[in-house]
């Protein structure tokens, strides 16, 4: 996981994978854009969103496809000035979640900081409705930080989701490149938060390898993240989505990953889902099944 100098060209053969599509596919792709909905998946040119649709899995993508932020890792367009969120997204969100027949919900959000609680309320709204018409399922919710706002937080615990996700993304010494208008120190805050309030809800967070992170500091940046209580993990490949995004500085071989999968269950977290393909939300309903809670 050491930083390499030079820029590194072309993907290696383990990035390379055949993108399954078909008559599911279309269907899950079909039910999403007559719902008007979006999906993080399609928004964010995910690697594994073929795979996902065609398993009848998709990460919901609720306030809109354009963010107030400007990461510079994430594909999701900016913009200063958005719209209200549309009060009848929740109840399609969760229509949707009818027709797919899910056992497993992911939903997250751009980042809206421009609303006086972050978006908190329209989480709150979405979960409820879900569970109005589909009582069994699971459901995970995917929050920004919310500017460190413990109010809005705790509007969307009281919602009960089943899992609570915040992205690290990166060890702190690349956040003023990676995402300048985050903080590290309050995205730990945050997770921390919810299991001193809500300790039955799992708290998850993920990590992308390949941006000039060294191996120390990943390992102290998941020091951090079990001391704050978190038990779920994803760590992933970064994959640059255009030229005006931040280069990758280093693929990382899969055999690494393996090693790191070990290093982390070793640190006490319940589980990881750890890979080059591997997103925020991927295998989310095999990784919570396997967790205490869910059993």
């Amino acid at each position: 996981m050491n930083t390499l100098s030079p820029k590194t060209k072309g993907k290696p053969s383990w990035l390379r994978r055949r993108l399954p599509t078909g008559a599911d596919y279309e269907k899950v792709r079909a039910i999403i854009q007559k719902g008007r909905l979006h999906t993080v998946c399609q928004e964010a040119a995910c690697p594994n969103q073929f795979e996902c649709f065609s398993s009848h899995t998709a990460t919901f993508l609720i306030m809109g496809s354009r963010c107030t932020r400007n990461c510079r890792f994430c594909n999701i367009q900016s913009s200063p000035a958005l719209p209200i969120p549309d009060p009848g997204e929740p109840a399609r969100v969760a229509e949707a979640v009818m027709q797919m027949k899910l056992r497993y919900v992911v939903i997250t959000s751009v980042t809206r900081d421009d609303l006086p609680d972050g978006g908190a309320g329209h989480f709150a709204e979405t979960i409820f409705e879900i569970r109005a018409r589909r009582p069994s399922v699971r459901i995970e919710v995917l929050i920004p930080d919310f500017l460190g706002d413990t109010v809005a937080l705790r509007r969307v615990l009281e919602a009960r989701p089943d899992v609570l996700n915040h992205n690290i993304e990166t060890v702190p010494r690349l956040y003023s490149q990676v995402r300048p208008q985050a903080d590290y120190q309050r995205s730990l805050a945050l997770l921390k938060a919810v299991s001193v309030l809500r300790p039955s809800i799992a708290s998850k967070s993920g990590l992308m390898l390949g941006l000039g992170e060294r191996t120390a500091e990943v390992l102290q940046t998941l020091e951090d993240l079990y001391h704050c209580g978190v038990r779920l993990l994803t760590i992933g490949q970064y994959l640059q989505p255009s030229i005006d995004h931040l280069p990758v500085q280093r693929y990382v071989p899969p055999e690494e990953f393996d090693k790191l999968r070990k290093a982390v269950l070793a640190m006490g977290f319940e589980e990881v889902a750890c890979g080059p393909f591997v997103r925020s939300s991927y295998h989310a309903r095999e990784m919570y099944c396997k967790t205490p809670v869910a059993k």
